[in-house]
């Protein structure tokens, strides 16, 4: 790891730490309430730049979900994926909004079930990875993959799906290209950080979405206008909403209900619900399971399969293999 990845991984261990016993010293949903339901419900959100930007979007809903279940809802905004995943781990947020690869973390090992998945207003309960460069700059993908440590790179967050994992799986491995080989320079940020990065001219390509596109598009189109895909990946799952699987069994079918249902059917209040998921670019919450997320799966493998067999690990590589086997196998019987 270079000198300042590990910056990064330490800067953003601290923010965790710190984030946590913030979380931690607010109860984070630790009080009970007769019976055995928590008094309150503490709710994560990914958000870069805090909740002066994300909060005035979720709250609404928020707002809404704390009325229908009966039981306050706080919001927990993080910028890092790992920070979320480990609060959820520790109890301190039992309700979360999850991009896909922190979605299959909390489920491995937060106690993190799947109740939904997104769905955006043209209906897509999919997404895509891009790699972005500065609109005129002459940046093409074959001179990206040409390597020759001729650009400096912003790859995601470790734990980002179409940050690090999808670009990585149908980019770079197929090629045989490790990043820290390939580019001057990597740094890694999230999707909002990499795009003023481009567009600013502090590094030449980096990583970003299609939904951080519509974002940019809307709330910083000036960014948004001095940046272009150069590569866009296959589809990818939206993010979905998860639980913790051991709280009270009546909250948790409130909590389904409650996303299952909102914005549906007619009438003004289903249509100022509608009003608050387009302000988050989304037209529905579907039913979901932790199956949704075996295309990501896919991917974590394969990834191990690539990182086991940089290192010679004939043991790691056989073990990946079967997994990916079982995985593909899985997908091919599905409908």
């Amino acid at each position: 790891m270079s000198l300042s990845r590990r910056f990064i991984a330490k800067l953003g261990a601290a923010a965790g730490a710190m984030a946590l016993l913030t979380l931690s010293a607010c109860g984070g949903g630790d009080e009970k309430a007769a019976g055995g339901a928590p008094s309150e419900v503490v709710f994560s959100i990914l958000s870069a730049e805090g909740q002066a930007s994300s909060g005035p979007l979720w709250q609404p809903l928020l707002d809404d979900m704390s009325k229908a279940i009966g039981v306050p809802v706080k919001p927990f905004f993080g910028s890092n994926y790992n920070v979320l995943v480990e609060a959820m781990r520790f109890n301190q947020t039992q309700v979360a909004w999850f991009s896909a690869k922190p979605a299959l973390e909390a489920v491995d090992r937060a106690q993190g079930e799947v109740i939904a998945r997104t769905v955006d207003p043209e209906g897509r309960d999919s997404y895509t990875s891009t790699l972005v460069v500065k609109k005129g700059s002459g940046i093409t993908l074959d001179k990206v993959l040409a390597c020759g440590k001729q650009y400096d790179f912003g790859i995601g967050d470790a734990q980002s799906t179409s940050g690090t994992l999808a670009p990585m799986t149908f980019l770079f491995n197929p090629r045989g290209i490790v990043p820290n080989q390939c580019f001057r320079t990597v740094r890694a940020a999230n999707h909002q950080a990499n795009a003023f990065a481009v567009a600013t001219g502090v590094v030449d390509v980096a990583t970003s979405n299609s939904v951080n596109t519509v974002f940019l598009r809307r709330e910083n189109p000036q960014v948004a206008d001095q940046i272009e895909d150069i590569w866009t990946s296959p589809p990818i799952p939206e993010s979905g909403i998860l639980l913790r699987e051991d709280l009270d069994p009546a909250l948790k079918e409130k909590i389904r209900a409650f996303f299952l249902s909102y914005g549906q059917g007619q009438g003004a209040e289903a249509d100022r619900q509608r009003q608050v998921m387009a302000g988050l670019n989304y037209s529905m919450f579907r039913a979901a399971d932790d199956s949704y997320l075996d295309p990501v799966r896919e991917m974590v493998a394969d990834q191990k399969l690539s990182e086991a067999r940089a290192k010679n690990d004939q043991a790691g590589v056989a073990a990946a293999e079967r997994e990916l086997s079982t995985l593909r196998a899985k997908r091919e019987v599905q409908p």
